[in-house]
């Protein structure tokens, strides 16, 4: 029993010097976190009346490729009629069309040619994604336009730049089924 006490001794000794020394051997510190930190950029809502013009790439004439983004203005009054109205925007013209079950609520519009327009597009289908894109001709023909896809409900304004006189098709790019005609005179 009296060789295992001096060894006890420098056990309990080494411990209590380990314990009260100045510098710890190891520190724990948490993993950081997987919550990515808020954004700096205002969001959608944030803008809610504002609209943004179409980004530099956008044509001024259909083309088989061409097609811009679309703004990200908001509005706050959805809308349930296809109409052509004066509007306070620079391009004058705004025709209103809304999505309500997976469905267009128009299959026709009528804007002005060669003037640029706006689409006031009210998204209905809560939690459903859905955009308005024009093509040339039918809604299956080269893409002219596309707007940005947005889940509902929430309305947004797009920018689209003027079309030469003709006739489109415009149509949801998430849900085919959702087609009409946009005529530009």
């Amino acid at each position: 029993m009296r060789s295992i006490r001096p060894a006890l001794i420098a056990l309990v000794a080494l411990a209590f010097a380990a314990c009260s020394s100045a510098t710890p051997g190891w520190t724990y510190a948490p993993a950081p976190s997987i919550t990515p930190p808020p954004s700096s950029e205002p969001s959608a809502s944030a803008a809610a009346s504002a609209s943004v013009a179409p980004s530099a790439g956008a044509s001024a004439a259909p083309s088989a490729g061409a097609s811009s983004a679309p703004s990200a203005g908001a509005s706050s009054a959805p809308s349930a009629s296809a109409s052509a109205a004066p509007s306070g925007s620079a391009s004058g013209t705004v025709v209103d069309i809304a999505a309500l079950n997976i469905a267009f609520d128009t299959a026709t519009l009528a804007v002005p040619a060669g003037q640029p327009f706006q689409i006031a597009f009210a998204n209905n289908d809560a939690g459903v994604p859905h955009n308005v894109a024009i093509h040339e001709g039918t809604p299956t023909g080269p893409e002219v336009w596309k707007g940005e896809v947005f889940n509902g409900v929430e309305t947004r304004t797009y920018d689209v730049p003027a079309l030469v006189a003709g006739t489109y098709g415009f149509v949801c790019t998430v849900h085919a089924n959702m087609t009409g005609t946009l005529t530009a005179s």
